[in-house]
Formats: C-alpha cells, structure tokens, sequence
C-alpha cells in the first residue's frame, strides 16, 4: 500500500489546528484546511467533512492514529491514510479512486 496521500491534523505555529493532505514532496501542493481554534480538538466528523471538502475520503479500514515529532520540539499530530475522491462526469454521483 502507498503511504501517500496521508492526511495529518497538527497544531500549527499559530497554535491552532491545521489539517492537509500530504501528496508528494512540495508542501505548496498539498491541500489544507484551518480550523481556525485551538480548542477543542476537530472531532472525526469534522475532519471527514474537511477531507470531503478537500477531496479526498478515508482508505477502506483506517483509523486516526496519534503519533508525535521528535525531541526536543515534540509535537502531537494525527494522521491517517486517503485516496482521492473523483466525481464522474456524467454529474450521477462521486466515486473513489482505487
């Protein structure tokens, strides 16, 4: 399995949480949302109405996980893995790209 796109929800320098969808190597690609708060935390509805929004849904099966950057600026995120979503272009509905 890929390990991209992966979406991660961090605190960011503002102190309030970000959420993007990491799809290669230039950050200036990757979709992102703010959640414009520190708290509380997005609960896992909002963020999969962010990922919808950004285009993308959860792979089949996953979870959010929490993990953390190393020391010393340890910093908490969750992440978990996506696929893009594609709309069919006869308009009838959105489907998942395998």
């Amino acid at each position: 399995m890929s390990l991209l796109p992966e979406a991660r929800m961090v605190l960011d320098a503002s102190g309030t949480w970000k959420l993007f969808v990491l799809t290669g190597y230039d950050p200036r690609d990757w979709p992102v949302h703010g959640f414009n708060r520190a708290e509380p935390v997005p609960t896992v509805p909002e963020r999969m109405a962010v990922l919808a929004a950004l285009g993308y849904a959860v792979r089949d099966g996953a979870e959010w996980k929490w993990d953390a950057t190393p020391a010393p600026r340890r910093r908490m995120f969750a992440k978990i893995p996506v696929r893009p979503v594609v709309r069919r272009s006869d308009g009838a509905g959105v489907g998942v790209a395998s």
